[in-house]
Order: structure tokens, then sequence, then C-alpha cells
């Protein structure tokens, strides 16, 4: 694996270090003011109205500078506890199958209920899966919810050896093995790929443990059924390119000291080029926030960047893998996919019902790219094929947020349910206080009536 600068990765911590250093020196600075102003005005020595907004105009400034100077570890899901009906239940994290690359982490509910099984397939894209703390909160009172807990690859120590595109899709069949065939399986955004290939091969080899049903939520099933900024970025480099620019190698402080990685630093940066002017305002907000005393409103602020800014690197296998053969040469809906040498064919899937959930405002993954995958199932029946596409939503709230809570979440608890009174499994009544909404039933649009293996939305 060629590497443009290989001394990329410990250039980023040497910045880092220095960065840190200089705003942990400006927020001492202003804690010595702060404490200066609090001395004077305990003796009298300044008028009280200066004073106080003194105070919190340092309190702020300090809040920003610290927050600059923080290093922003993996967060907690602290699950603790969930409502079932009106029942407040104990929520214990459990590991149910640890791997090199992956936890499957497993919560487990103190209660004697028969739910829904659920697997979570969360994204290998920089952030860590606590970024779907809201979804599997959301799901918790109604389903025993297990998800794929991803490895700082940094902390792989190299002897574990690499992991590709073939080791994930590797993973999520003996992660659905480990749970069972009755199993609903959710992959979000990068996810939806491999979690289709690997329902594809459990299908070719008529496996007993087949799942049974897919949530696919915008992910980049077919990028050219709608460009994006990142599908146009992708189309205008080549592998190579990628290979020389994004990869580093992991320094030596790290347990996985010499592993070939895209940095996770790499990967928030492109983030936030995206949308800068947002994330500047909501930095301006914050301050503001803190200035005039709106707790409420800068903690909102403050736990959704502590969860952003929390970034962990990728396998370098994996992610060329996944820019060549997802975003390149999209080779899983051309039918070129393989997994270790053996072809993944979506037509095999004939027993796992699809629900497709896009955003309307996705810019990320558009919509298109998910339920494209509809005209692809030929041999799945048309009512085991459904889609949702929720307006007035962009890509992190398909998962997270008020359109999430209130309407994604209630239509995917009634997919769910409506799937597994289809295969005639049954589980108890839904608890009163989840609601569920049965999403409609995918139909194909004119235009991808005309042109096969192709959809509109």
């Amino acid at each position: 694996m060629k590497v443009y600068n290989p001394l990329m990765y410990a250039m980023h911590e040497w910045q880092n270090q220095g960065l840190r250093a200089y705003f942990g020196m400006m927020s001492l600075a202003l804690s010595y003011q702060s404490a200066l102003l609090q001395t004077a005005s305990a003796y009298g020595l300044s008028p009280s109205p200066l004073t106080a907004e003194a105070h919190k105009l340092i309190a702020a400034s300090r809040e920003i500078t610290a927050r600059l100077s923080k290093d922003y570890s993996k967060p907690d899901f602290a699950l603790i506890k969930t409502e079932i009906g009106k029942e407040q239940v104990i929520v214990r994290e459990e590991t149910a199958l640890e791997k090199p690359f992956a936890r499957l982490l497993h919560f487990k509910r103190l209660i004697n209920r028969n739910d829904p099984k659920v697997l979570i397939v969360a994204p290998m894209s920089g952030h860590h899966a606590t970024l779907l703390r809201d979804t599997v909160k959301q799901l918790l009172p109604a389903h025993e919810v297990y998800i794929t807990d991803w490895i700082d690859a940094k902390l792989v120590p190299a002897e574990a050896g690499d992991f590709g595109l073939d080791d994930y899709i590797s993973y999520v069949k003996e992660f659905i093995a480990h749970i069972g065939s009755d199993v609903h399986v959710i992959a979000v955004c990068q996810p939806t790929v491999p979690t289709l290939a690997a329902a594809a091969r459990l299908a070719a080899e008529k496996s007993k443990v087949q799942p049974a049903s897919l949530t696919l939520m915008g992910g980049p099933v077919d990028v050219r059924a709608a460009e994006t900024d990142v599908t146009e970025f992708a189309h205008k480099h080549s592998i190579n390119w990628f290979s020389r620019h994004m990869i580093g190698r992991v320094p030596r402080q790290y347990p996985g000291a010499g592993r070939f990685v895209y940095p996770g630093f790499i990967q928030l940066a492109s983030f936030v080029s995206m949308n800068p002017e947002k994330h500047a305002q909501s930095h301006h907000d914050l301050f503001k926030h803190a200035y005039d005393g709106s707790h409420d409103k800068a903690e909102k602020i403050r736990d959704f960047y502590d969860e952003y800014f929390a970034v962990c690197d990728l396998p370098g296998k994996f992610y060329l893998d996944t820019v060549e053969k997802v975003f390149i040469r999209q080779d899983l809906p051309d039918g070129n996919m393989t997994h270790f040498d053996q072809k993944v064919d979506l037509a095999e899937i004939r027993e796992t019902a699809i629900l497709t959930v896009e955003g309307e405002n996705d810019d990320i993954s558009a919509p298109g790219q998910t339920s494209t995958v509809h005209g692809r199932l030929t041999h799945l029946k048309a009512d085991l094929k459904y889609h949702l596409l929720q307006e007035n939503v962009g890509h992190y709230g398909i998962f997270s947020g008020s359109k999430w809570r209130e309407s994604i979440a209630p239509n995917v608890v009634g997919f769910i349910r409506e799937i597994g009174k289809k295969r005639g499994l049954k589980y108890d009544a839904l608890p009163e206080n989840a609601k569920s909404i049965t999403p409609q039933v995918w139909k194909p649009s004119p235009a991808a009536a005309k042109k096969p293996g192709a959809q509109s939305n």
C-alpha cells in the first residue's frame, strides 16, 4: 500500500499537541483573569454590574478555548435503563461476541419479555457506534437490541492482520449467526452495502440463519442513482490518489503501531469542510448560550460535538476497498461484487424482507441511492419490499433526532412486527409507550419500469 506522506499521522499528532498546549494556556489565562475579577469584586474594587458581565464573557470564552484543546475520547452509550410501558427497566450493556476489530454489544433488558431481536450494523466511517445512541434508545422498549461496536483501528495490534470489505461482510454474517435466524437487521449508511452482501451470501449458501428482515437507512447501494458532493469527489480521483493522500501509518505510541489506516482526523476534516458555516455558527451559538446562561441550549450543542469530534481510525484496506468497490466501480448493483471470490448476487435474497429509508434532504446518501436496491431484488416477493422517504430530514436525522423518534422509528417498529407476523413469529404485545406504523410497500416508478434494474424515488 502506497503512502503519500509517511509522516502524515505523526505530523498531525505534533500539531495537535501544540494546539492543545496553546489553547490550554489561553484557558488557564482566562481562569486567572476570572479569579482576579472575583477577588476584586470581593474587596469592592470594581463596579458590580461590570464585574458580572466580565465574568460571563470570560466564562464563555473559557468554554470555547477549553473545547478547542480537549481530547475527545470515545463516549459511552450510557443507556442504563429504559421505559417499557409504565415500568422502568434496568439495561445492562454486555459483550455478546468479541473479535479483533469489533465487539457485538447486547443491551440486555432485565425483564422477561419476548420481543424481536434487532442487530444494528453501525457504520465504520470515522465515528464510534455511540453516534447511534438515539437509534438504540428508541428501539429498546420494544426490542432486544444488539449493535456492532467497531474498534478504533489504531488500537488493534498489527499482528491481528488486515481488515477489508470481505472481512466486514464476514463479521456481519457471524454476528447474524450468533443472534439467530429470527433477527431483524438495521444497517445505517455505509454498512448497507456489506450487510446486503452478507444477506445475499447467506441466501446463496441456503443458510439456516438468514435474517427475517433488513432495514437499509440512507446508504450508498448505488451512488449513480443520485449524485452528491461525496460521489462527485470519488469520481474525480483514482484509487491510487486515495491511497497516496488518505492513508497514513499509525505512530508507535499506539497499540496498532505500523498499521495502515484512514485516520479519523481526516474523516472529521472532510465532514466539517462540507458544512463549515454550520459548524462555525454552532460554536458561535454555544458561546452565546454560555454567555447568557441558556444552559439547556448550550448542553445540546456540547453533547452533539462531544460525539461528533470523537473520531476513530479505519483500517486502510477497508477504506480503499469501499472507495473502489462502492463509489468508483459500483460492484454490488452491477453484479460484480464478490466475497472472498464468491459471487454476491442480490437476486439470491428470497426470504429476507427489505425496508429502505431515505431522507429528503440527505446530502451524503441522497434519495434514490438506497431505494434503488428494490429493482435488483428480482426474486423477492413484492409484499416483502417496503420504502419510506422521510420529508424534511437530512442524513443524521434519519437515525437520530425528533423525526427519527416521531416518524421513522415507528415505521421501523411497524415493519419489524409486520414481517414477524408474516413469518409466524410470536412476540409479546407492543408496549403502550412504543409507537408502531406499518410503512408503505415499495412500488416501482414508471421510469424504473421502463429501465430494468433502475429505480427513482
